[in-house]
């Protein structure tokens, strides 16, 4: 583990700037260390940066010789992390850098998230503006902040900002893709106040934990079927029906874009139905292993004692309620593309769900190629919690990146994919949020491709990124590069 790991892999450069940014804590919207990060490397190496009231920030790389009039190419790639571990990992993202290894093709980290989302990306724009032998002509390194929770940085961007006149954004996760669209998306939250009594005085107390599920990127994995540990708690929770079990907590997932991978109950149970309960999970438990066996094989449900008893605990049919929003909240794929084969044209996500004071917050957010499409699921999740009596928060959300096929730039960059490796590059929309979505909207006729090497498990503690797909997407990088300069 360590530097070691990453010891004669090629590019050495690119390997070398994205372990030094694995050390560094950047977690979206705690990015001030990874901007200092940013800024140093830019005057260590002579190159004027500049950056905006919302922490963005751009590096200006001169052109190599005899190519200054050539076109300005914009990289950009964001500079936080979805910051995630698994339970059982010891961890402090604000403090700690990550534990990196290798594994065979595969470089990971030790029971956290890797941030090779995009840490790889920034990691090969600054590379590039470093290699003597790269051909290009003026870059500007645009480095954005909390894509993760967002889009915020981008969101703030100020007109003039940038200048260049292509933009190859590196935050893509598939090797030979090119990305030419992406899903919008928003949250939509509701806000329950919470509706409390006296414990009962014979009862014990007790937490329910589901975990061990894959989780994953609640826009690239929504297809994959995987469950929803929230889900499975509310599934859960409905079978005790009728019984002597009490909540006083409630918890689940932590990320807007993840779909989540642990949850928990904290409850109190009369004595006499402690047997039952465990004969009910475990029975729950076999029929979640059996229903998701091919997406989710390492579901496990714990029932462990707690020492300390709660003063409170929520009302009968308060308790009900959260469960049955829960079960009734949509989760998935709610429509495929008809134009596109595959693809997700739009989904909506459980999110979260948290105490925070006198609430319970549910975290939910929406997808869709489609603008209205997305609207709708929006408002059918609105819908619910207005009839549950929660407090409805919708947020501002971020715009789709619409196709152009007839783009110069992605015509260019599949000529030159198709001579390097000799074979088709697929090219896609992503059913997820992209930046290039706001940067259009931002700067109207600016050409842009997407494209990355292979990234698998993002926001996930399982992230990790390929090997000889970075080798290779760096490779392309700088040809396409060349060929803009030309």
């Amino acid at each position: 583990m360590g530097k070691e790991s990453i010891e004669g892999l090629e590019p050495k450069k690119l390997w070398e700037i994205f372990y030094g940014i694995t050390q560094v804590p950047r977690c979206s919207k705690k990015e001030e260390k990874i901007r200092e990060f940013v800024k140093n490397f830019a005057s260590e190496h002579k190159l004027d940066f500049k950056e905006d009231a919302t922490g963005n920030i751009v590096i200006n790389v001169p052109a190599s010789e005899g190519k200054e009039n050539a076109p300005k190419v914009v990289l950009q790639g964001h500079i936080d992390m979805v910051c995630e571990k698994n339970k059982s990992t010891e961890h402090n993202f604000d403090t700690d850098p990550l534990t990196v290894y290798r594994d065979g093709d595969w470089i990971t980290a030790d029971g956290t998230t890797l941030g090779a989302d995009n840490g790889i990306g920034v990691a090969a724009a600054m590379a590039v503006a470093l290699d003597k032998d790269a051909v290009h002509g003026p870059m500007e390194i645009l480095c954005t902040v909390d894509e993760e929770t967002g889009m915020t940085g981008v969101s703030g961007l100020q007109e003039g900002f940038i200048s260049g006149e292509y933009l190859l954004n590196l935050d893509s996760e598939e090797d030979g893709v090119f990305y030419v669209g992406c899903a919008g998306g928003q949250d939509t939250v509701g806000v329950m106040e919470l509706v409390m009594q006296n414990c009962v005085d014979d009862y014990e107390p007790y937490e329910i934990i589901v975990t061990g599920l894959e989780g994953g990127h609640s826009g690239l994995d929504i297809h994959r079927g995987r469950a929803n540990a929230i889900k499975l708690l509310a599934f859960l929770l409905a079978r005790f029906e009728g019984m002597n079990i009490k909540a006083y907590e409630i918890f689940g997932g932590s990320l807007r874009n993840a779909i989540p991978r642990e949850a928990e109950v904290k409850v109190v149970i009369d004595p006499a139905e402690v047997e039952k309960v465990k004969e009910i999970i475990e029975k729950f438990k076999a029929d979640a292993l059996l229903e998701y066996k091919i997406t989710d094989p390492n579901i496990e449900i714990k029932l462990n004692k707690l020492s300390e008893k709660p003063d409170k605990i929520f009302t009968t049919q308060y308790f009900k309620k959260i469960v049955n929003v829960l079960l009734a909240l949509p989760h998935g794929v709610i429509s495929m593309s008809k134009e596109i084969p595959g693809l997700v044209e739009t989904s909506t996500n459980l999110a979260t769900i948290k105490m925070d004071g006198e609430v319970i917050i549910i975290g939910t957010s929406q997808r869709s190629s489609i603008e209205s499409a997305k609207n709708n699921i929006s408002l059918s999740v609105a819908s619910l919690f207005s009839l549950a009596g929660a407090e409805v928060k919708i947020g501002d959300g971020y715009p789709s990146w619409t196709p152009n096929m007839d783009s110069p730039l992605l015509k260019k960059s599949v000529e030159i994919y198709k001579r390097l490796f000799g074979e088709e590059p697929e090219i896609k929309a992503i059913h997820a949020g992209l930046e290039t979505g706001l940067l259009g909207s931002k700067y109207p006729g600016l050409d842009m491709i997407s494209f990355g090497p292979t990234i698998e498990g993002a926001h996930s503690p399982g992230e990790r990124v390929n090997i000889p797909a970075v080798e290779k997407f760096y490779k392309l990088l700088k040809e396409i590069l060349k060929e803009l300069a030309e």
